[in-house]
């Protein structure tokens, strides 16, 4: 494919392994707003949108530019339907639209969908006050999950274990404020237990292209202990789906979650990532969707990627996408984040040993939230690096992904040593 012009929308991890890839494969890539930890990766555009219309500023930007796609990667604007507004303007876009992205805008709004559509799931409520609430905990006999409805960037979901932390969260949710409007409706739902698996499937609402499984590691301590987060780490391939998982997701769960969407006159055009829970007997369900990448397992995914990205996009963006399973070798990211994370994160910590990893073609540094000072680097966000490598096989890529990790050092570092643990 002739060299493209791409603009890349957001500024963390997931969109630096964007911008990287396809800069990689020969491309020009623009990112709005990107940020200064990019480097040669992309070219920064400032988008000026004041209070008015960030929607507007963007499209009037891919125009000034002159881009053949658009990629957009955080889930808010999509929700807020940016790329209808894209669209709309003649520009070709790899993102659903905002009818689409309410499967990650309500979790309770996605449980109806699933229910509808007879897509595997655990049994749940929808609350929306406390009294309501309280009477559904006495429903599930062993502690239920509690989700906040709305976008919470990851952090709006309790697994408690027990009715008092389930209790706990319901009223920090709907008393609370904690989540503010995100909150203010819950959804309880059983606890499905088993492995989790990330499976990102790119889409024109027909034809899916979909990634290398991977797994994600939400919990902030080793062991998958302590408070939820945007996630510690992620590999792929998980080894725990196999070829009949495979098919049991492609026939019970994708295949009628888009033709579900198409038949309510709101096909999927983008990145579908399906949560699932795999359980003892090999059984998938599925835990929630987002409507794009997710960060980190995008990292390894496309760190990893044995074929051209750009293509896929394209195809996915003009509605000529064909059915692909998308080859890759195995690799994992580690990720630093900075002292009080996911709390009241500390930033301005200097970080060192940037520069020991850079030449190794194996190993690469997706920024999240640095910036610039002075010569240097320092921590700027709760998630700070993404420590990502690839090997010829599951074990060597961890084992690098940990080594390089290890070398990047920044005063309150948290990191966790077990990623991949489940796959060795």
């Amino acid at each position: 494919m002739s060299t493209a012009r791409i603009l890349v929308v957001g500024n963390g991890g997931r969109e630096h392994a964007l911008a990287w890839r396809l800069t990689h494969e020969g491309h020009e890539v623009l990112a709005a707003p990107g940020r200064d930890g990019y480097g040669d990766d992309a070219r920064c555009v400032p988008v000026h949108a004041g209070d008015s219309d960030a929607a507007a500023a963007l499209v009037r930007r891919a125009r000034d530019e002159g881009v053949d796609l658009v990629v957009v990667g955080p889930e808010q604007p999509l929700c807020d339907g940016l790329a209808d507004r894209l669209r709309d303007a003649g520009l070709p876009t790899v993102g659903p639209g905002a009818a689409a992205a309410e499967l990650e805008g309500s979790k309770a709004a996605a449980k109806r969908f699933m229910a509808m559509h007879g897509i595997p799931t655990a049994r749940h409520e929808t609350v929306t006050t406390l009294d309501e609430g309280l009477r559904a905990l006495e429903r599930f006999e062993a502690a239920p999950v509690v989700k906040a409805d709305g976008l919470a960037a990851g952090k709006g979901v309790t697994v408690a274990s027990t009715h008092d932390e389930a209790r706990a969260a319901l009223v920090q949710c709907l008393e609370g404020g904690a989540f503010g409007a995100a909150g203010r409706t819950v959804v309880l739902e059983e606890r499905l237990r088993g492995q989790e698996v990330s499976l990102f499937v790119l889409t024109d609402g027909t034809g899916a292209a979909t990634f290398l499984p991977a797994q994600d590691h939400k919990r902030l301590g080793e062991g998958d202990t302590g408070p939820n987060t945007g996630g510690m780490g992620a590999y792929a391939p998980a080894p725990i789906y196999d070829a009949a998982v495979a098919e049991r997701v492609r026939t019970r769960i994708v295949g009628p979650t888009l033709a579900g969407l198409r038949a309510e006159g709101r096909p999927f055009r983008g990145v579908l990532f399906v949560g699932l829970m795999i359980d003892d007997a090999g059984e998938p369900w599925v835990i929630e969707y987002n409507c794009r990448f997710g960060d980190p397992e995008v990292q390894p995914l496309l760190f990893g990627l044995s074929v051209p990205l750009l293509p896929r996009l394209a195809d996915a963006a003009h509605g000529m996408l064909r059915d692909e399973a998308l080859p890759g070798d195995p690799a994992a990211t580690v990720v630093l984040a900075a002292a009080g994370y996911p709390g009241e994160v500390r930033t301005g910590d200097r970080i060192e040993g940037l520069s020991a990893l850079e030449g190794d073609p194996d190993v690469k540094v997706f920024h999240a939230g640095t910036r610039r000072e002075g010569d240097g680097w320092a921590t700027a966000g709760g998630r700070v690096l993404g420590v990502c490598a690839r090997g010829t096989t599951l074990g060597e890529a961890l084992d690098r992904a940990h080594a390089a990790a290890g070398r990047v050092r920044f005063d309150g570092r948290q990191l966790r040593r077990d990623i991949g643990a489940r796959a060795r």
